[in-house]
């Protein structure tokens, strides 16, 4: 009999099974993904019913768009973290990267003259839905940190060992 390696099978008690990671980053960062999801969704949405899509100049809608795509990707990352995969904290990392993206080219695109301007009146919270820039500029890279770190793809590549059905070991002599 050999072991798992193909060397010899060692003798005595078994070697315990290897513990089942901590998924408390993965969890985390999905939670906060759907929050942060939740909050850059806001703005498209409310852009789009209030001025509707025919009159907005170009600039606004890639910003727009680039809110609402962060927005789904967040959601569906932390939907399949949520089902183990590790496909979701890639998703998450991407999603997060694309929420920093469109609160930094906002004011590259819409007011290159006042960028930081922008970030003072953002942070004190002043323009309309400001909290959804604050929520993506301190949500994404918060999203970005708990997914990258190694607990959550150890979290996510884990799967539980299939059950053995082998012949034990030792047998006895004198039967059952």
């Amino acid at each position: 009999m050999t072991n798992q390696f193909g060397g010899p099978a060692p003798r005595g008690r078994p070697a315990p099974p290897p513990r089942r990671p901590n998924g408390a980053t993965a969890i985390i960062a999905g939670i906060l993904a759907l929050g942060v999801a939740g909050m850059l969704g806001v703005l498209p949405v409310r852009e789009f019913i209030d001025h509707g899509v025919d009159t907005a100049p170009t600039r606004l809608l890639v910003v727009l768009g680039l809110y609402l795509g962060g927005a789904l990707l967040l959601v569906l990352g932390a939907l399949m973290t949520f089902f183990r995969s590790v496909a979701g904290a890639i998703l998450l990392l991407l999603a997060s990267l694309v929420a920093i993206a469109a609160v930094v080219l906002e004011p590259t695109l819409l007011y290159p003259e006042d960028f930081a301007e922008f970030f003072k009146e953002m942070f004190r919270l002043v323009p309309d839905l400001a909290f959804v820039r604050v929520a993506a500029a301190v949500g994404g890279p918060l999203v970005f940190l708990l997914a990258v770190l190694p607990s959550t793809f150890r979290y996510l590549r884990y799967r539980q060992p299939e059950p053995s059905y082998r012949v034990p070991l030792r047998y006895s002599s004198e039967g059952w």
